[in-house]
């Protein structure tokens, strides 16, 4: 108290007593606080502080979800202490914490909204936990290996009845509680089911005898699933799915299923989908392209006020969607959120003659803009989008008009310009190969790190330098080359081999880069396979002016044979004190002291993600950034390192970091080995889901899909 008194009277001296602001003004500060300093810190520092960390306020809604630093007694002490005035607990992701710590959940008498997703919860303990939570109505659990829904409590299943929201993710064949929720109006499924067991037993998709409780639909009006590659999520869904081929909810209102790969369509989802088109108004749609492909299903459906579609990796054409789900045109002014992502045909009138890489319509996209003019997500990645030379109808100049876009997703090749890319030969970099090999050596013009005048002058007049001055606003940005694979994809062995990049991105580079700085309040940016970095001084521009980007992942830039863009990405990492979240994968990177000491400046820096082929690493400069950087709590690093390297470096962060932070995730493991599917499984979905795995997120879900 003597310390906090002494403070005061010196900042009294100074003009400026905190203490002095209106309790709406330090409630709004107090608001940034997490919860738990709030609880267990804050508010044992003078009284005034005490009163006001316990306003409702900040006690309604605790959030956990991303507060690293929580560990099992930290929730003990939080829940004892404001247990009953807690409304909504959000505990995703917290998979650090042992199971007993959801025994405390107990005190929160007076939860209405729980997230347990990525916590381990037992059926015993789930039992345990819900009988005591009469008000419950939103809840979000994993259902694991070893789940039986015969432990849970009539109790247990009273408070289930009165679930309005459920988001349940599937590590097991199972309807989980599903059966119990005979109220829902909003069930959100995540399949995660692996074809094999640990074993190497091949699993299968059928349901227990004890798991014949069918679901209750009736009074469903969101349905959302996502299905991880593999046979047996696909099996499974088909069970969900059934009970809603026999009765369709009539106030249904989005259906989404998304599905990688081949999702065959069967007799009992084709019941459904006619059942849909009968007697129901859509306002969310995204299906399975093998669903849409070749059907006149959009014809059929009905759609209200629409917010959410996604035609990912369709083969729907530009004349389809203008006149079948756009209407031929009229107003959209509802559509928030628009999903194209391998829609390779979106943009061209007809798919039949036409071969991927023919120049777009330029007057489908013009109906498209006009007609969904508060667009705030678009995704148009995975795709040849080329403009034709007709002046003001190159994309970026038609998209330019979305004012309202809060996060973007293009291919390389649809952001050139078309006379820079036809009438410009290639420079001498993109004349080599794309090779891999270490002995490819070639001699380049030395380019300063910032633009030139000339540069300058020559970007400030393309069409990308224009569309990234009208879009101000812009927060996550994704720019991808059309033919860009990882080199780690989710349940298969490294891919080895990569296509090249498009003819038309092949003049894509630092001067398109340097545009991007022009977004103020950009938070997230991808880029991957920019053939044409010389230097990366783009980079830079981007560290200097994008203050507030928290993620950044970059792959494949300039030469593949090596990573030209060092020394500027280098002076990038010192200006980004925001950063949170950084991924890159580039063949031959060296994570070494230079690296890693410009990354050391990322002091907000949480979770790192290196992929790299041939790559190599200093296990000394990499055990000093650890030391330096204390919020870092997930290092995952694939590169060419043998097996011995790797578990000595990952065994010596473990053991010299753990204790310190209790989320510490660290994997650090030889690219091509034959063992890394297996490794990855044991990565929580968290991290593997957000950043270790590379795939476009722009308009991946619907906005505001779960709290």
């Amino acid at each position: 108290l003597q310390e906090v008194v002494s403070e005061e009277s010196e900042e009294e001296s100074n003009g400026v007593n905190l203490m002095e602001f209106s309790d709406e003004i330090l409630l709004h500060i107090l608001s940034y606080v997490p919860c738990t300093d709030l609880v267990l810190n804050v508010r044992r520092t003078c009284r005034k502080l005490a009163t006001l960390c316990l306003d409702k306020s900040l006690t309604h809604t605790v959030l956990l979800q991303k507060d690293y630093k929580v560990n099992k007694d930290k929730v003990k002490q939080l829940m004892r202490d404001i247990g009953k005035e807690i409304y909504q607990l959000n505990m995703a992701g917290c998979y650090w914490l042992p199971s007993s710590t959801i025994d405390h959940v107990t005190r929160c008498k007076n939860l209405v909204k729980l997230n347990l997703s990525g916590c381990h919860v037992t059926s015993l303990r789930l039992s345990k936990m819900l009988s005591t939570l009469q008000h419950l109505r939103s809840l979000a659990i994993d259902v694991n290996p070893g789940f039986d829904a015969s432990q849970l409590s009539s109790e247990c299943k009273a408070t289930l009845s009165r679930v309005l929201e459920l988001k349940q993710t599937l590590y097991t064949p199972s309807y989980g509680v599903v059966p119990c929720c005979t109220s829902l109006e909003k069930l959100l499924l995540y399949f995660e089911i692996l074809d094999r067991s640990r074993e190497g037993f091949m699993l299968s998709g059928q349901l227990m005898v004890g798991e014949s409780n069918v679901p209750h639909y009736q009074n469903l009006r969101i349905f959302y699933a996502r299905l991880a590659p593999g046979y047996v999520n696909q099996e499974v869904v088909r069970l969900y799915l059934a009970v809603l081929s026999d009765r369709t909810p009539e106030n249904l209102h989005a259906f989404l299923i998304s599905a990688p790969g081949s999702f065959a369509e069967t007799g009992a989802t084709k019941n459904l989908l006619d059942s849909m088109a009968r007697n129901v108004r859509l306002d969310a749609l995204q299906l399975p392209k093998a669903w849409i492909n070749g059907s006149g299903l959009l014809q059929h459906l009905k759609f209200n006020n629409p917010f959410y579609f996604s035609f990912s990796r369709c083969t729907l054409s530009g004349g389809h969607l203008i006149q079948r789900v756009i209407n031929g045109g009229k107003d959209l002014k509802s559509l928030t959120s628009l999903n194209l992502s391998g829609c390779v045909h979106c943009l061209a009138p007809e798919s039949l003659f036409r071969k991927a890489e023919d120049d777009i319509d330029s007057s489908i996209l013009e109906s498209l803009v006009v007609s969904c003019c508060n667009l705030r997500h678009l995704n148009l990645s995975a795709a040849h989008h080329h403009s034709s030379d007709s002046i003001g109808n190159h994309l970026c100049q038609l998209l330019s008009r979305l004012k309202h876009l809060l996060s973007l997703a293009l291919p390389v090749c649809s952001i050139t310009d078309v006379a820079a890319s036809v009438e410009k030969p290639p420079t001498t970099p993109n004349l080599v190969p794309q090779t891999f090999g270490r002995k490819v050596r070639i001699g380049i013009q030395t380019h300063p790190r910032t633009l030139g005048d000339q540069a300058n002058q020559k970007i400030e007049s393309s069409v990308f330098w224009a569309l990234m001055g009208s879009l101000r606003f812009l927060e996550t940005l994704e720019i991808i080359g059309s033919s860009f694979s990882s080199a780690m994809p989710r349940n298969e062995p490294a891919i080895r081999n990569s296509l090249p990049p498009c003819v038309r991105a092949q003049s894509v580079g630092d001067s398109e880069v340097a545009a991007i700085s022009q977004l103020t309040y950009l938070q997230s940016l991808t880029l991957a396979q920019l053939p044409n970095i010389l230097t990366g001084s783009g980079l830079v521009n981007i560290g200097l002016q994008c203050q507030h980007l928290r993620t950044l992942s970059l792959a494949n830039l300039g030469m593949m044979g090596k990573v030209v863009y060092m020394p500027a990405l280098t002076d990038m990492l010192k200006h980004c004190k925001c950063l949170r979240d950084l991924r890159l994968e580039q063949p031959y990177f060296c994570a070494g002291a230079q690296f890693f000491q410009a990354l050391s400046h990322c002091s907000s820096l949480q979770r790192l993600c290196i992929v790299s082929r041939s790559g190599t690493l200093q296990s000394d400069a990499v055990m000093s950034f650890m030391a330096n950087c204390r919020e870092v709590i997930m290092c995952h690093m694939f590169m060419g390192e043998s097996l011995t390297v790797c578990k000595n470096l990952q065994q010596s962060i473990v053991r010299s970091f753990q204790a310190e932070r209790p989320a510490l995730n660290v994997v650090i493991f030889p690219l091509l080995h034959e063992d890394l599917t297996e490794v990855i499984r044991d990565v929580p979905m968290r991290h593997l889901d957000e950043i270790t795995l590379f795939k476009s997120r722009v308009a991946e879900e619907p906005p505001n899909l779960w709290w």
